[in-house]
């Protein structure tokens, strides 16, 4: 029964193992789809993300909830945004996963159409061989994200989101987050 007993622990171990790596895949996914969906204009899929109170905490405005986050989509200054052509550019995730409780930490950069282009640099590389409108860096920040799996997926608990322009929060987000622990929005009843 020995070599059974050893087996059963050995097949345990490498399903809980492959569950942790299954549910990182899943956070980072998570995280990711967020660019695309708000330069897509999609409210309903960049609220989806968050769970129903889920709280988005960036430079002093607070969205509490699903109705909030697509209330800001849909928001004329975010609708100028993307019809001016933006990224929200989220970089690679540092997840760690505790049970059904995560915590992931990254940098992100919002990218902007320039008005006039960079054709000196940028000549010959359209089709047409018009100038192509050039981007600049508009924003970068540190974003550090509690997640839940709440009905069998993985949600936004919190995310907090700090310019990264010398803040000492900006800095203790990513220092934290990289630690895998929890910080707490000033506001919150929790910190």
């Amino acid at each position: 029964m020995g070599d059974h007993d050893n087996l059963e622990t050995r097949l345990e171990q490498l399903e809980n193992r492959l569950r942790v790596v299954e549910d990182e895949r899943d956070i980072a996914r998570l995280i990711a789809t967020y660019g695309p969906s708000v330069d897509a204009a999609d409210a309903v899929a960049a609220a989806a993300l968050w769970s129903a109170d889920g709280v988005y905490d960036v430079e002093g405005w607070r969205m509490s909830g699903r109705d909030e986050v697509a209330a800001m989509v849909r928001s004329g200054g975010h609708r100028r945004l993307v019809e001016n052509g933006c990224s929200h550019f989220l970089g690679p995730a540092v997840v760690t996963v505790r049970g059904d409780d995560a915590v992931a930490v990254c940098e992100s950069l919002v990218v902007l159409r320039a008005a006039d282009g960079y054709a000196e640099r940028e000549s010959g590389a359209t089709r047409d061989h018009l100038p192509a409108p050039g981007y600049v860096v508009w924003r970068a920040a540190a974003n550090h994200f509690r997640l839940g799996r709440i009905d069998g997926r993985w949600q936004i608990v919190e995310r907090m989101s700090r310019v990264l322009d010398g803040n000492a929060h900006a800095h203790e987000l990513l220092r934290v987050g990289i630690a895998g622990e929890v910080v707490y929005s000033r506001t919150s009843e929790n910190g």
